[in-house]
């Protein structure tokens, strides 16, 4: 079983919201400042359905538990919005179908679902929109058949051809592309193979060859729901014309009514089949016109499943092409309006990228010591980033656990701060043979884990609040020290993960709010997992201190360690952004704000995120990153 120990000063269990007087403020009061959601308000019409959400349980949901009960961890819907976001989706997808038979730390029932009621036949609770041609390899044995509907009408199917260049690595002959279930979508389709059988998934393409891999359905290989596809047909995933390219392009798709409606009947639908509703999680693109879609839809939960928890992660591939300044200028805008909109609808934020900066200036991408990643291929990165994914959402989907996305979420997001940096260890460098101590304790002045939100690397830092997740290490017998015989550090006085973990993190972030979780269940790196692991790794992730004699393809697994902080680096990262629109002539890029956005809007945004930044300001030496900033 996992296990999980809260802190904060020595002592404090639990996940429940942080007290008052534990709530750190900046000095001069900016670090109390609060953003007030950007809710202009929806002429939509309200859902009147009986939804668990809204206090109409399911006739056959089980009662409520009571006070000292144990509690699973209820169920989550996830909504995938744009192409990067599926490339990390299918990732994280192909981790939770390789787990282990057995008994399992994690409930698999928070991310999936029975499929036609088969417990041994799950499919994930997933929304995913997608561009036209985004989607076009999806196989006859991808889209997981369910009860026969009870509709009689007539239902129109779509082939979509293949892309130039041959069939994807996936295809088995048949190619079944956007197809509607029910022929009632206006702005789009959704992918349903009505007359296919039960079949088993091949993963034995060659998944060493990055390149062959074009979009996220290449390497997915879990089945989907019908209803899981909602392809938007009036942009085009490839082409120089018919791009989604512009915050206001995909804000006002999302105002169309039949787009609405359509997202509305699949949500319903899934949540009305949950026993106990947790939340959404929402992954999303940042970069491009998705990050508009994607507030319209925070907006939408949030006005709908008030309470229910909203995890939203911001997702960025590795910009490769700077040249480009109408470009950059475009995933700028849609950067800093995306962080204020969707930070503003969510219960938490989180920028996720491998990029090392999000603003104008380029940094070269974040760098793993034993992993040999192609930061040019979205099929990499993204790999990178679903591992850690899987790893920080931990703590509302353990079956020791009560804890849930709302409490995760409340954890980090006091005093306004509703953003958060994500950093991590991919694989932890757990060396073979060694305790966790010896391996800990070689990081004194260098932290274990690297920025995943495009933060700058920084050796010291103020963390207000974190999660920590290790995973793929034994909770007992780290002792290595003889009896009797003085301990190395005082790391090796403890005996426990979660002790040891505690004891770093108050040396390292000394006053922070800090829970931590600790698994055995490692994060599973079989294909379609990329081959990209360095020599000196174990099958099982370890380290060792010359490399194997079988290759990296033989990686089945590795330990991950994770921490989701409240931290001053946001700040820089924030205020960097800020600075970067203040030097832009804005009033040059009218194709922009024709898209939909009003300028006036625009402005209130920037102010918005100027205030988000003074959230993380701590009152040492706040001053002077950002004089750096604006002198860079």
């Amino acid at each position: 079983m996992a296990s999980a120990r809260a802190s904060a000063h020595g002592g404090r269990q639990g996940g429940a919201a942080l007290p008052e007087r534990l709530q750190p403020a900046a000095a001069g009061a900016p670090g109390g400042a609060a953003v007030a959601p950007l809710n202009k308000g929806r002429s939509r019409s309200r859902c009147r359905c009986r939804c668990p959400c809204r206090g109409g349980p399911r006739r056959d949901a089980p009662p409520l538990p009571q006070p000292g009960e144990a509690m699973a961890a209820g169920e989550a819907v996830t909504l995938q919005l744009g192409p990067y976001a599926g490339c990390v989706g299918s990732h994280w997808w192909g981790l939770q179908a390789a787990a282990p038979p057995g008994p399992a730390e994690l409930v698999a029932g928070t991310l999936l679902r029975a499929a036609g009621g088969r417990e041994e036949s799950r499919t994930p609770r997933l929304i995913a929109l997608e561009l036209k041609g985004g989607v076009g390899s999806l196989g006859r044995g991808a889209v997981c058949p369910e009860a026969p509907a009870a509709w009689r009408g007539d239902v129109a199917s779509y082939v979509e051809q293949p892309p130039a260049g041959g069939a994807s690595p996936r295809d088995r002959g048949q190619r079944m592309g956007d197809a509607s279930s029910d022929g009632k979508s206006s702005s789009g389709t959704s992918l349903q193979d009505a007359t296919s059988a039960p079949a088993q998934l091949d993963v034995s393409w060659d998944v060493c060859s990055g390149s062959s891999m074009q979009v996220w359905s290449d390497y997915l290989n879990v089945q989907l729901h019908p209803r899981s596809i909602y392809v938007i047909q009036q942009y085009n995933h490839n082409g120089e014309s018919g791009r989604l390219e512009a915050f206001g392009q995909g804000e006002r798709l999302l105002q169309e009514h039949g787009c609405v409606e359509e997202l509305e009947d699949r949500l319903h639908f899934y949540v009305e089949e949950c026993d106990y509703l947790q939340g959404f999680q929402v992954l999303c693109d940042l970069h491009s016109g998705f990050s508009g879609v994607g507030a319209k839809v925070t907006e939408l939960l949030y006005d709908e499943y008030s309470g229910k928890g909203i995890l939203t992660w911001g997702l960025t591939p590795v910009i490769h092409n700077m040249g480009d300044f109408q470009k950059n200028f475009y995933r700028l805008m849609n950067t800093v309006l995306g962080i204020v909109h969707l930070s503003s609808h969510s219960s938490l934020f989180c920028p996720m990228s491998l990029n090392g900066s999000l603003g104008l200036k380029p940094q070269p991408p974040i760098t793993f010591p034993y992993i040999n990643y192609d930061a040019s291929l979205n099929y990499h990165s993204s790999a990178i980033l679903a591992a850690a994914l899987d790893t920080l959402t931990v703590p509302y989907r353990l079956c020791s656990s009560r804890g849930s996305m709302m409490h995760l979420a409340e954890t980090l997001n006091f005093s306004g701060r509703k953003v958060a940096a994500a950093w991590a260890s991919v694989p932890f460098p757990a060396v073979n043979g060694h305790s966790l101590p010896d391996v800990l304790h070689a990081y004194q002045q260098d932290l274990p884990w690297k920025p995943l939100s495009s933060c700058r690397e920084q050796n010291v830092s103020c963390c207000f609040a974190q999660s920590v997740v290790l995973r793929g290490i034994s909770k007992e017998g780290h002792t290595s020290s003889c009896p009797g015989k003085q301990p190395t550090s005082p790391l090796h006085a403890f005996e426990t993960a979660e002790q040891i973990l505690q004891q770093y993190s108050h040396a390292v972030f000394p006053g922070a709010f800090s829970t931590f979780h600790v698994l055995e269940q490692p994060c599973m790196t079989r294909p379609p997992y990329p081959r990209f692991f360095s020599p000196l790794l174990t099958r099982q992730g370890f380290l060792l201190d010359k490399p194997t004699s079988y290759s990296a393809a033989a990686v089945e697994s590795i330990p991950v360690l994770t921490s989701l902080q409240s931290s001053s680096v946001l700040h820089t990262l924030l205020y960097s952004l800020y600075k970067d629109v203040q030097k832009l002539n804005i009033r040059r890029w009218a194709s922009f704000f024709s898209a939909g956005v009003e300028q006036a809007d625009f402005h209130e945004a920037v102010e918005a995120l100027r205030t988000l930044s003074q959230c993380y300001e701590t009152g040492f030496g706040d001053d002077k990153s950002e004089d750096e900033t604006d002198s860079d």
